[in-house]
């Protein structure tokens, strides 16, 4: 029997943790497939090279430039306008996005549910992907899209999307400067935005003005394992959840469109805990 072949493409790609991550998943099932991390600069020059993998993970910047090449789309990747997850069964390549799934296993794992005032903070692929997890699954929702002011068209044509899609919802775009100008409660603050990553690791998107009136925070952003958002979060005492818990949760949910993957709640949080470790110990961060 072949044996299964498995990848993540992106460009750059020597952060990456997934290997890591998708072996140690991998292993939980009984299985040892190869899983190898590509540098891929230009889709349509590898895409014949790449289509021969059972599947992918997919990463910046291909998530939405990958779309032509696949024969098939899933509807919420469509809806999303991001694939992160490629199947491939029998010659046909399918495109999926597990990045909703992640960031709401991620806030399950703190107790926290889509429910009540959320701040979102960016209106790129990240933010996309969990303003519409939120407009599918949220409870009595109000979400507000907070972009740059030279983006604010972008984040006010977002929130169209979401209107038309959960008309029952409560959405606005503002940018930064209003953001700061009201008083306003949130019971959650989702970082989407890439500020504060390493090796910019001192940065926080918003300052702690804004942070006080959370009551729970979100960051997507990885590494480091603690970020500055995070830290002053912490230091407010509210709730905190890094990006590592949502980065293992989408792997997860990618193992179950392969295979059928299952995976028990303490196995995942004991691969969140090696995986925040190995970025330290690779970034000092």
């Amino acid at each position: 029997m072949e044996k299964l072949r498995f990848a993540v493409i992106g460009h750059p790609i020597a952060h990456t943790m997934s290997p890591m991550i998708h072996r140690q998943l991998f292993a939980l099932s009984g299985l040892s497939p190869t899983y190898d991390a590509l540098d891929v600069p230009d889709l349509a020059k590898d895409w014949e090279r790449l289509r021969a993998y059972d599947g992918l993970n997919v990463t910046i910047p291909h998530k939405a430039a990958i779309f032509p090449f696949l024969d098939r789309l899933d509807g919420r990747a469509r809806l999303f306008g991001s694939v992160n997850t490629v199947k491939n069964e029998d010659g046909m390549t399918a495109g999926y996005t597990t990045d909703g799934a992640g960031f709401r296993l991620a806030l399950e794992s703190a107790s926290l549910t889509l429910a009540g005032r959320i701040l979102l903070l960016g209106r790129g692929g990240a933010a996309r992907a969990i303003a519409f997890e939120c407009a599918l699954r949220g409870r009595k929702l109000e979400l507000d899209v907070v972009c740059r002011s030279a983006s604010l068209q972008g984040g006010r044509a977002l929130v169209h999307e979401l209107k038309k899609l959960s008309p029952d919802g409560k959405f606005r775009a503002l940018d930064y400067e209003t953001l700061g100008a009201e008083n306003r409660r949130y019971d959650l603050a989702v970082n989407c935005t890439s500020v504060g990553m390493y090796p910019n690791a001192g940065e926080s998107i918003v300052g702690e003005d804004v942070i006080a009136r959370t009551d729970a925070v979100f960051d997507a952003v990885y590494n480091p394992v603690e970020t500055e958002f995070l830290k002053i979060a912490k230091r407010l005492g509210k709730t905190a959840v890094g990006g590592m818990e949502m980065l293992v949760g989408q792997a997860a949910a990618a193992h179950q469109i392969w295979y059928g993957g299952e995976f028990r709640r303490e196995d995942v949080a004991r691969i969140v805990a090696a995986a925040e470790q190995e970025t330290v110990q690779r970034f000092g961060v």
